[in-house]
């Protein structure tokens, strides 16, 4: 029969509990031995000795003390920074994520009529040939051409407009206050640099490429709306970059 072996819970507040033992028994001989030392030495008064004792044992046991705490509290700060960004932002490209960009979406949405008409525009982004990359270099590849696609999006957008992952080889982007020309000249930007971007998986260059799809509307809408809208005009529009408008 095997020993059962402690949880890392029980593991933790052992260790917690061996520190706080061992701690206080380092405090306890110094602070004895400080007093013991001090006691026999005829040069100094009673006062002079309660001075240094009460100088020195703070510096001794505080200093480390606070220095530890806080060392661990700017761990904690660090960690929780990074689990914000790791629950707000796509871990592969660095994009929103879905959930958040979806959400931040239909707040805008929600929030027309209390602010009065915004209009905008919304595209959907689609990578070509993804697949056949996959098949042909490897999936590890595959995340390579999603990374460099979601930069070049992003660094083709004005500074106000959102860029989400919304699918596994799919990007949206929220252009609020864009007019149809606006929105066309962005998606033709993304178009024009993704192919201009240097991609050679194993050595073999390849032309990456997207299709983008969008939609032009005078009232924010719910991005459930504004994405079937834009998907379905990807769809029926195989060559250009071509926007429908939609109406609340």
């Amino acid at each position: 029969m095997t020993k059962p072996t402690a949880t890392p819970s029980a593991q933790s507040w052992k260790d917690v509990a061996w520190l706080t033992v061992l701690g206080t028994a380092g405090c306890l001989i110094l602070s004895l031995g400080l007093n013991y030392l001090l006691l026999f030495s005829e040069a100094l008064t009673p006062f002079a000795r309660s001075v240094i004792t009460a100088t020195l044992l703070p510096l001794a046991i505080g200093l480390p003390l606070f220095l530890m705490l806080g060392s661990k509290q700017a761990e904690i700060r660090r960690y929780r920074q990074e689990l914000n960004r790791s629950a707000t932002y796509d871990r592969l490209t660095g994009c929103l994520n879905g959930p958040v960009f979806t959400s931040m979406v239909d707040r805008r949405a929600a929030k027309t009529s209390e602010a009065g008409p915004r209009s905008g525009a919304f595209l959907v982004i689609h990578p070509e040939h993804l697949k056949s990359l996959n098949l042909r270099f490897g999936l590890e590849w595959g995340d390579e051409a999603l990374r460099l696609i979601a930069s070049t999006i992003q660094s083709s957008v004005r500074k106000e407009d959102l860029v989400g992952r919304i699918g596994t080889s799919m990007f949206g982007v929220f252009l609020p206050g864009a007019t149809e020309k606006d929105a066309k000249e962005i998606g033709e930007r993304i178009k024009a640099r993704v192919r201009d971007v240097y991609f050679a998986p194993k050595g073999t260059e390849d032309v990456l490429a997207v299709q983008v799809g969008g939609v032009v509307f005078e009232h924010e809408l719910a991005f459930e709306d504004m994405f079937r809208s834009a998907e379905e005009r990807l769809s029926a529009s195989q060559t250009g970059l071509e926007l429908s408008h939609l109406s609340s």
